[in-house]
């Protein structure tokens, strides 16, 4: 079983447009950024991301976001995006805010066939209640709001408690970021990279990876794998001035003291 390709454009080459895709990532961190050059490449549109944020002016998800490549957004994060604020305010695009601990539980959900659950994150606001704003119109009014979810009291060590409950999230394809896979597509992530990605990975019906290295079946010790083989259809191995292509979002310095 190989599950490799040879290119990040032969991986995308079948998304079409219209597709929900989960991205991995947070902030700039384990973006699967190749993949997403090669999106940008083709004619793909009208898609619906799934990705905690949605990257930043002229780069990462941003560069499908200035193309208008992108027609809906699920996040819990926009700060860095001027263009995403924009084409947001200007009702060029639907955004569904959730909390950042929801939209991980929603993914990972969405992966392992549970179709709803009930979390406290949210009740007694719009995230429970409705009407947060979806899409606005040109003039700033609000066309589509989020709609009421349904809330249900349980009791959880003696204290009864309300809850909201949220929908998983499967989407078409996902795309993700790893340091190492092998043939059969079993992936390790480098530290902080481990953010979203497995649950982004969990959450595609057919999911694509591009690593920094390939090796064989084996050589990746069991206990070191964070993401079985089992959620991932295509391995991509990047080229070295691929795999170095990692831009600090906020480079912060200080004088050395001698």
């Amino acid at each position: 079983m190989d599950k490799r390709v040879a290119s990040p454009a032969e991986a995308v080459a079948d998304i079409p447009s219209g597709s929900s895709i989960a991205v991995g990532g947070f902030g700039l961190v384990g973006v699967p950024i190749e993949l997403i050059r090669a999106l940008l490449e083709r004619d793909t549109a009208d898609l619906e991301v799934v990705s905690n944020n949605c990257g930043v002016d002229g780069w990462g998800l941003g560069l499908l976001l200035e193309q208008g490549r992108i027609r809906r957004v699920i996040g819990s994060y926009v700060g860095e995006n001027r263009e995403f604020a924009r084409q947001y305010l200007g009702g060029e695009l639907e955004v569904e805010l959730t909390p950042q601990g929801t939209l991980a539980e929603r993914l990972r959900a969405g992966g392992v066939g549970i179709p709803a659950f009930y979390t406290a994150s949210g009740v007694g606001t719009l995230v429970a209640e409705g009407g947060l704003p979806w899409r606005y119109g040109k003039d700033g009014e609000v066309v589509v709001a989020s709609p009421p979810k349904p809330t249900a009291v349980f009791d959880v060590l003696g204290a009864e408690k309300e809850y909201v409950l949220e929908q998983a999230i499967r989407t078409d394809y996902a795309l993700v970021r790893a340091a190492k896979a092998d043939r059969h597509g079993n992936l390790v992530f480098e530290k902080s990279a481990r953010n979203f990605n497995p649950l982004v990975a969990m959450a595609g019906r057919l999911t694509i990876a591009e690593v920094d290295e390939v090796v064989e079946p084996g050589a990746i010790d069991p206990d070191a794998v964070h993401l079985p083989g089992i959620y991932v259809d295509r391995v991509v191995q990047l080229t070295p001035e691929q795999a170095s292509d990692l831009p600090i979002e906020k480079r912060t310095v200080r004088e050395r003291k001698e």
